[in-house]
């Protein structure tokens, strides 16, 4: 298309290539590390520009920095991060993590037949309550690769069992994900409120199949490679400070503590029901928990202040981290819709729910095992093209499901995440052989997830 608007005889071509080139820029400055928040709103921006001069669309630019600044005040989605967030670091000031780790930890060395799955299952659970991969493959790598090296089980594929299990966080309630798909839905009328548990119900069977997929191929694996219990004679010593979590005492009480929010959730989820829904938000939950966690220092004789603002700087955290990330790839999406590429994908992928599909879950997963995470890619997509997924015959639910869990499993197998090196450190081994023993468990288990949620109606 040629626009004049330079003046007589003066025009601009706008070819699709000039658009695919700026997102392919984008994804490349993403992938070599660069701040994400700047690459999307500054892409955005660009293309907002390029829209309202070039294209002649009405709005490009103030458009964009509304859709930035909506985000930053949406009462649906940065309530509940915010709170999650703040939960989380008062969790782990107080040591409730650490209790509720170790009550789940320490029976696998009693059970070694188990241990290569369970240490999936039980990885991919935590997750769900502590929704920071680097964090949990921290928390639980600490525990169970010395375990599992005890029991003379090769470090790497030691390594490989807890690294698969780091993406149990597409089921929380505190991933910014599931708030962003459930207010895309709410939006749409979709579903009757803009609530993530409604959002990962529907996520919740496909997933935990798919968690049961990935370890049962990571065990198979082991099997192949012989790298299993008893494989080995070398034992690794632990590392100081790692004998004192082997001798650690479990506080039951402290231990369940960080599932009474999630357990409150499920409860007050319209499809149990035992308690009221509108009562029990995510946020409120949150705030019960914490408010519990604040008991808990008191009688632990911690510093009530000391917890208190540990909640506050996990919920500025969340804000910086995740809401001006979520808003960035709002910005993006604008820009994208200003120069008509939004409206050219839609028009592509039209009719083909197989299409659709397929590109919410190839492109947050290649970026993810690229670039240790998927979360920009996946936030551009479901700001972008989700809210379009009834003219590919889906929901809106499904198509930002998909896009999710797709980041999430393709971080599981990449070399550069900051899970795998957390726990390639602990284990003494290399990251990108952790990774040659989760790639295929990754990719099956997204194969199963997507076909599952491609099956519901």
């Amino acid at each position: 298309m040629t626009f004049n608007f330079l003046g007589p005889g003066l025009t601009v071509n706008v070819e699709a290539k000039v658009k695919e080139q700026i997102i392919l820029d984008s994804s490349d400055l993403i992938y070599k590390n660069y701040e994400a928040r700047l690459v999307l709103a500054l892409s955005g921006l660009v293309m907002a520009f390029i829209g309202q001069v070039v294209v002649g669309t009405n709005g490009g630019v103030s458009a964009a920095v509304d859709a930035f600044v909506k985000q930053l005040v949406n009462g649906g989605l940065v309530p509940t991060i915010v709170t999650v967030m703040g939960f989380g670091y008062v969790m782990t000031f107080t040591k409730c993590s650490d209790h509720l780790v170790n009550l789940l930890v320490k029976p696998l060395a009693r059970v070694p037949v188990i241990v290569i799955p369970g240490a999936v299952i039980i990885t991919w659970l935590l997750n769900i309550v502590l929704p920071s991969a680097a964090g949990i493959a921290a928390a639980v790598g600490v525990l169970l690769i010395p375990a599992l090296i005890a029991l003379k089980v090769r470090p790497v594929m030691a390594a490989a069992a807890v690294f698969i299990g780091t993406w149990g966080s597409v089921v929380s309630p505190g991933l910014m994900f599931n708030p962003q798909i459930a207010d895309i839905a709410f939006k749409a009328k979709e579903i009757p409120a803009p609530d993530a548990m409604i959002v990962i119900m529907q996520e919740a069977l496909p997933c935990a199949i798919g968690a049961l997929v990935a370890a049962i191929c990571l065990t198979i694996i082991c099997i192949v490679l012989k790298e299993g219990v008893g494989s080995t004679e070398i034992v690794k010593e632990l590392p100081d400070g790692e004998e004192i979590q082997k001798n650690f005492k479990v506080n039951p009480i402290k231990a369940i503590i960080p599932i009474i929010p999630l357990a409150l959730l499920v409860l007050a989820s319209k499809q149990v029901g035992v308690l009221p829904t509108k009562a029990f938000s995510v946020p409120v939950c949150m705030l019960i928990g914490t408010a519990i966690g604040l008991i808990v220092a008191l009688f632990s004789k911690q510093k009530i202040g000391e917890a208190s603002k540990k909640f506050c700087r996990g919920a500025g955290d969340g804000f910086c981290d995740v809401v001006i990330l979520i808003a960035a790839a709002a910005m993006f999406a604008s820009g994208m819709k200003a120069i008509g590429l939004t409206g050219a994908l839609v028009d592509a992928m039209k009719g083909s729910q197989s299409v659709a599909m397929f590109a919410a879950a190839a492109g947050p997963f290649v970026m993810a095992a690229i670039s240790g995470s998927g979360n920009a890619a996946a936030l551009a997509f479901n700001q972008a093209i989700t809210p379009n997924a009834a003219d590919f015959g889906l929901t809106i639910v499904q198509l930002g499901a998909v896009a999710q869990i797709a980041a999430g499993l393709g971080r599981s197998m990449s070399p550069v995440a900051g899970g795998v090196i957390i726990l390639a450190g602990i284990a003494g081994v290399n990251p990108m052989e952790v990774v040659k023993r989760t790639a295929i468990p990754a990719i099956v288990a997204l194969i199963v997830v997507t076909l599952l949620m491609f099956a519901m109606s």
